[in-house]
């Protein structure tokens, strides 16, 4: 009985010419000199190593689950797919020669994972100092925030304009024109359009 084979492939951007056909190809050229049979193929395009949950992964896992397969094949080695070890699933990565049907596939496949999970937490511990550096020399991180008049947004609501449309001209979102208004309680024409809105919406 010929060995079942599923191929796994996956770009995390289209822009730089990245194309999950090159993977896929070698990977079926590669299950046909092994004389295995192609089970089927699964491709996460334009998605981050990084994300627990991508599409054709969380089918590939489903699939894996119902025993269609016995070896998954993939271009690189991806830490996601560690669990299909637990599950008695093959692994074999094209990129590292990599085959856990061997016991020094095996151990490499460990060393492998540790290796990946390292690169990604150093990776976040130097994005995490370098906001804190960035904070400590006062520099203001995120989205600049928008200035809002809430006058400006009183007279707007005066000739009629309603709140998503007075959000739309000031460039900030429907709630946070109400909010703004229904907080100035210093501004008499502010409290007044508040009111009127509320009467309208009773």
């Amino acid at each position: 009985m010929k060995t079942r084979v599923a191929i796994y492939a996956r770009v995390s951007t289209t822009n730089h010419g990245q194309d999950v056909t090159l993977q896929t190809r070698e990977l079926r050229q590669f299950a046909e000199a092994r004389g295995w049979r192609l089970v089927d193929t699964y491709s996460d395009t334009g998605i981050s190593g990084a994300k627990d949950s991508r599409p054709e992964l969380n089918r590939l896992m489903a699939d894996a689950h119902r025993r269609k397969f016995d070896v998954i094949a993939v271009w690189k080695f991806d830490r996601a797919l560690e669990t299909f070890q637990a599950l008695g699933v093959g692994f074999v990565s094209l990129s590292e020669s990599l085959d856990t049907s061997t016991p020094a596939g095996r151990m490499v496949f460990t060393v492998l994972g540790a290796v990946a999970e390292l690169e990604r937490s150093l990776i976040a511990e130097r994005v995490r100092a370098g906001l804190r550096n960035a904070r400590a020399k006062g520099k203001t991180l995120g989205r600049p925030r928008k200035i809002v008049d809430v006058a400006t947004i009183a007279a707007l609501r005066a000739q009629g304009l309603s709140w998503a449309k007075i959000g739309e001209r000031l460039g900030v979102g429907e709630g946070t024109v109400y909010r703004m208004a229904h907080a100035s309680a210093k501004n008499p024409i502010a409290d007044a359009a508040v009111s009127r809105y509320a009467q309208a919406t009773e």
